[in-house]
């Protein structure tokens, strides 16, 4: 059985939003933290043998940049896993190999959920992620919590989601400050 990881580059204040648009004005906020100590911790957390959930804004970002990312163990694990893409415009996907979730992405999900294969990855997806932790089919979320506050975007944590208890699993600091802190999923707040 596969297992469920969000993985969510948030300011301290929630933000998750990272691309520049009419509408953002902080893109780019996360590169001056990044780092070789900080990329090994993410590949630590995420694996290298890996599966994508990805939502179709995200997955068409990713399509820009990965496949010419060159040949390095971020790239070639996100280029080489599966792309699982909820999209309404499946006849346009390109990056591969990839497969569209379908009309029922939830039943699609717990499908795949139940076999046997990598672990299924999610970053960005706000969307995707929303409908992940509303089906309680999340089992790690993994925040990679930056020391910024940048008060306006998108956020992780929407204001109309249901209440969710999470449990601390554990916590890495990178050298420029970046906090990687995994939680196990519960489920309902209160009915854990």
């Amino acid at each position: 059985m596969r297992k469920i990881k969000i993985m969510e580059h948030i300011s301290l204040d929630g933000v998750m939003q990272h691309e520049n648009s009419e509408d953002f004005a902080h893109g780019g906020w996360t590169t001056p933290y990044r780092s070789p100590e900080g990329l090994a911790v993410v590949l630590e957390a995420q694996g290298t043998n890996i599966d994508l959930l990805l939502g179709r804004k995200t997955y068409d970002s990713w399509t820009q940049y990965w496949p010419k990312a060159g040949d390095n163990p971020m790239a070639n694990s996100l280029n080489n896993g599966k792309k699982y893409v909820a999209t309404h415009r499946p006849d346009s996907l390109e990056w591969g190999p990839v497969e569209d979730l379908g009309t029922d992405i939830v039943t699609r999900i717990r499908e795949l959920k139940s076999t046997e294969g990598p672990d299924l990855i999610v970053y960005g997806s706000s969307t995707v992620v929303a409908v992940l932790l509303e089906h309680g089919l999340v089992d790690e979320v993994v925040l990679m919590v930056y020391p910024v506050l940048l008060g306006t975007g998108k956020r992780f944590f929407s204001d109309t989601a249901d209440a969710r208890e999470l449990a601390f699993v554990s916590t890495k600091t990178t050298p420029t400050g970046v906090q990687m802190n995994t939680y196990r999923y519960v489920g309902e707040l209160g009915k854990g």
